[in-house]
């Protein structure tokens, strides 16, 4: 199929040149002024941080790219009408991920490669027929990576109205925009060289996948470990009741429970570490055919693991038209498991506010009930809740299916790949919204304590323990038969212990325990949290 008229007239290098300085111009100028451009930082009120926690915010051109989106005439009748939450009701708190993982992301990325491939043909000497560029055109192929933008992907999608391939409508909008380069006009039919489409595709997932997980996801989610380890450390000696089995247990505090939580997710944030984002370049088959018969001269796989690794990612030499996605299977459950702890911890909360252990910070002019005024409801933990569930019925979908191709290759890996930010976006969703949970919710030591002093039956276990060292015959049954299923009080349980044939010092240590003092090293293990949570070497890839 020969290329499709141009939809436009051609660029040239000095209006791409002058584009060029314009748009970062107008990106530093917005980047600096506008306070919407600013870092946005996360309040962890309860969590105590201290400063603020900074998030760090898109780079440049995601920046530049949401900017474009948000200023279309038609964006807010385009979320009323997104079949999904994530573009609609929920877009202002997922839109960070869309320069990533949308369409336009997508074709990006797309002609990053395709352009680095053409620039990585010009340094192979054996390949005369691409000479070295000059510095000149060198600049004309980086201006079209820094400056594209929506309106440039949206001539791609008119030129694939035409082809009914995508890759290959960017391959053509290469060349048309190249035509007005006279030194690059002379290689265009280089541009795609020896590749098949999935070489392009799955160099572009990679990028995406790594980009948009190091500067989107991974913020939140070492926020939410920083708000846990707060939470933990400025309530490491509040006591409270434990609950085993939904009921009464020995005491912990509830710093040691928030502990908990920041210990798990800061393990697991460890363990994306050492995920390594692949890709392949090898052609059809994954054994570049077509490479060695055009210039069987070229070292074709140095030349595959040159090009990968100079794009920031790992190479896979061993694949057959597709690279396996093996990778996107480890991260992905990865990230269902983080939303898996993440479930436990806003289920917890949730219970906690029903006990009335944490009382919820009241917004002027917020409706809790159409019908019930006096409603304050947990609803951050349970949107938070609900989107985790969603994610991770996307996240493990993605990750059981894309390790599994017919033969070759087939159409549904790329079907399943487009959907790469859903499970992501839902999770992004929920991670803001457990944040806003923590944001809104005080202790209410009050009710923590009333119900310690109501379950004087959880010093059964110390004094039974007690009794074993000092050799009391059957110490638990003793216990047994005075606390299960009978009313415990204070008088009850220092008759018991003023009974028992103990050392006096062991008698009176019993005697001076209540259920508020019973909480062992819990105290200690909250306080230490920060030093047992590392955010420094998890959550990143590399």
């Amino acid at each position: 199929m020969s290329a499709p008229p141009s939809l436009k007239a051609p660029a040239t290098a000095a209006s791409l040149v002058a584009a060029a300085a314009a748009h970062r111009a107008s990106a530093a100028a917005a980047l600096s002024g506008a306070s919407r451009h600013a870092p946005r930082r996360v309040r962890c009120s309860a969590a105590g941080v201290g400063a603020a926690v900074e998030v760090h915010a898109p780079i440049d051109w995601a920046t530049r790219s949401l900017e474009e989106m948000q200023r279309a005439e038609d964006f807010d009748s385009f979320c009323l009408m997104g079949l999904s939450p994530l573009d609609g009701r929920y877009e202002r708190f997922t839109r960070d991920l869309k320069p990533f993982f949308s369409e336009f992301g997508l074709i990006r990325y797309r002609v990053i490669v395709e352009v680095k491939w053409l620039l990585k043909l010009s340094q192979i000497p054996e390949i005369t027929e691409v000479p070295p560029f000059s510095e000149e055109a060198q600049l004309f192929l980086d201006v079209i990576i820094q400056d594209f933008g929506i309106a440039d992907a949206k001539e791609v999608k008119k030129i694939e109205k035409i082809t009914n391939h995508d890759v290959k409508a960017v391959e053509y909008f290469l060349k048309q925009k190249c035509s007005s380069n006279p030194e690059i006009a002379k290689v265009l039919e280089f541009f795609h060289f020896g590749c098949t489409s999935e070489d392009i595709n799955n160099l572009s997932h990679a990028l995406a996948l790594k980009e948009g997980v190091n500067t989107v996801m991974f913020p939140v989610m070492i926020n939410i470990c920083k708000a846990m380890c707060s939470l933990a450390t400025e309530n490491s000696a509040i006591p409270m009741l434990s609950r085993t089995h939904g009921q009464p247990a020995s005491p912990t505090t509830l710093g040691k429970e928030m502990a908990n939580f920041a210990a798990r997710l800061s393990n697991i944030g460890k363990s994306f570490s050492e995920v390594k984002i692949l890709g392949k370049f090898a052609g059809a088959v994954g054994n570049y055919n077509a490479d060695v018969v055009a210039y069987p001269e070229v070292d074709w796989p140095k030349v595959a693991e040159e090009f990968v690794r100079s794009l920031g990612l790992e190479f896979n030499p061993y694949v057959t038209q597709i690279e396996p996605h093996d990778y996107i299977s480890k991260l992905f459950n990865l990230f269902v498991q983080f939303n898996n702890v993440l479930t436990d911890f806003d289920r917890d909360m949730w219970t906690y506010i029903s006990l009335g252990y944490f009382k919820q910070i009241v917004k002027a002019g917020e409706v809790g009930s159409s019908t019930m005024p006096h409603k304050v409801n947990p609803i951050d933990f349970e949107n938070s809740d609900g989107n985790l569930t969603i994610a991770n019925g996307t996240l493990s979908s993605l990750s059981m299916k894309l390790p599994i191709s017919r033969m070759q290759r087939d159409l549904t890996d790329s079907t399943v790949l487009r959907n790469l930010g859903v499970g992501l976006g839902h999770s992004l969703l929920a991670y803001k919204a457990t944040l806003r949970g923590i944001n809104k919710v005080q202790v209410n030591e009050f009710r923590l304590s009333e119900d310690l002093d109501q379950t004087w039956e959880v010093l059964a276990e110390p004094i039974q323990t007690v009794m074993r060292r000092y050799g009391i015959p059957e110490p638990y049954e003793k216990l047994k038969e005075m606390t299960r299923g009978q009313a415990v009080t204070k008088d009850s349980i220092r008759q018991f212990i003023e009974g028992l044939d103990l050392p006096e010092a062991a008698r009176s240590s019993l005697l001076k325990l209540t259920p508020h003092s019973y909480i062992g090293e819990a105290e200690n293990l909250a306080r230490n949290i920060e030093e047992v949570v590392d955010l420094k070497s998890g959550f990143r890839i590399e």
